[in-house]
């Protein structure tokens, strides 16, 4: 990857990186954009094959913070940050946590961090003994798990996808398929089956599929079964990224693909078009799951509690608005970014107006 001509091609503002030897700490902090405010975004642990690997996670994401961001009408920028471990399930220490919420700190305040995989309200506080730029602990910092109000909002945005469909708003009827049971996954899994939903589930962790069969009578899917395959009204990518490419997509049996995941699809530009063609109605993903930053981003700010409320409910008609624009456009994936794009270059003609004529 030349990772210099990554940043100026994608308008990345800065990328960091740090090792600590005494902690066995490898992280990268991307900041894409600070034009509406210091970039938030959560800080992910995760055992990548190769370097290139989370280099490419961490642009990715960043960028798509700043849409989120800007999408939902908050004061932030986008940002990310990436700990590469050296296997899968390295368990979390205090030691590595300070020394991360150290490197967040050295950023000066452009960069907040909060939870993504792999990270718990626990880490999150024990960054917050070295830095006060950290959201979603529980003793040290605060927020807590976003989960809630991320499922919360793409729940939210399943409700326009059926309004834009000319559908009765009623799950009761509908069968969703969702990949991934983690914290999201399960909340809105929940959500779905507490609507009158059948939901079908699968997930490489075991336990907590059973977890959603035997508390919510969800339905697993064995490894015989393909989930993108399968007649559903409602796909819910709820895992990592980068699922939804031209073969997944060609396999896809669905009405509607809205889910929690970030990044969801390969290629944005191609696979948002690939999804056009084949009549299938995608909620790009930053619009769908924007809950869980609208609530530590409204925290951060200093909304109320009333007023994340509001912003998580208006994602259902964000979502119908992106809709309505992507008439227009090669998908809607495009009109989101487009949607998001405006916001942010007013807010850069704004700032540029009001700059001091200099003497």
């Amino acid at each position: 990857m030349h990772v210099l001509e990554s940043m100026v091609n994608h308008g990345h503002e800065r990328l960091s990186f740090t090792q600590d030897p005494e902690t066995g700490l490898k992280a990268i902090i991307a900041i894409h954009s600070t034009v509406l405010g210091p970039a938030l975004g959560g800080t992910r642990r995760w055992a990548y094959a190769h370097e290139s690997e989370a280099l490419f996670d961490v642009l990715r994401l960043s960028e798509g913070m700043t849409y989120k961001a800007a999408a939902a009408d908050l004061p932030l920028g986008g940002g990310k940050s990436v700990i590469l471990l050296p296997k899968p399930g390295e368990q979390p220490t205090e030691a590595q946590g300070r020394s991360m919420g150290r490197f967040v700190d050295s950023h000066g305040g452009m960069y907040i961090a909060a939870e993504d995989v792999g990270v718990s309200p626990q880490f999150c506080d024990w960054m917050a003994k070295e830095s006060k730029f950290i959201m979603g602990g529980e003793a040290v910092s605060h927020g807590g798990d976003p989960s809630p109000w991320t499922a919360l909002g793409c729940f939210n945005s399943m409700k326009a996808c059926l309004r834009h469909l000319g559908k009765s708003v009623d799950f009761k009827s509908l069968t969703v398929g969702i990949q991934g049971c983690g914290a999201t996954g399960y909340k809105l899994a929940k959500l779905l089956r507490e609507a009158g939903a059948a939901v079908l589930v699968t997930d490489v962790h075991v336990p907590t599929m059973k977890r959603c069969v035997e508390e919510l009578g969800c339905v697993a899917l064995g490894n015989d079964r393909n989930l993108f395959a399968e007649k559903l009204d409602i796909l819910a990518p709820c895992a990592l990224g980068g699922i939804l490419d031209h073969k997944t997509i060609q396999q896809l049996k669905c009405q509607v693909v809205c889910g929690t995941a970030n990044n969801q699809l390969l290629h944005p530009d191609a696979d948002g078009a690939l999804l056009k063609q084949r009549g299938i109605l995608y909620a790009p993903d930053f619009i769908a799951n924007a809950g869980g930053l609208i609530r530590l981003g409204g925290l951060y700010v200093g909304l109320t509690e009333k007023r994340i409320d509001e912003k998580v409910a208006a994602i259902e008609e964000t979502t119908l608005t992106v809709f309505k624009e992507s008439s227009h456009a090669a998908s809607t994936s495009d009109a989101a970014i487009a949607f998001a794009k405006r916001r942010i270059e007013s807010v850069r003609k704004a700032k540029a107006n009001a700059q001091p004529v200099g003497v």
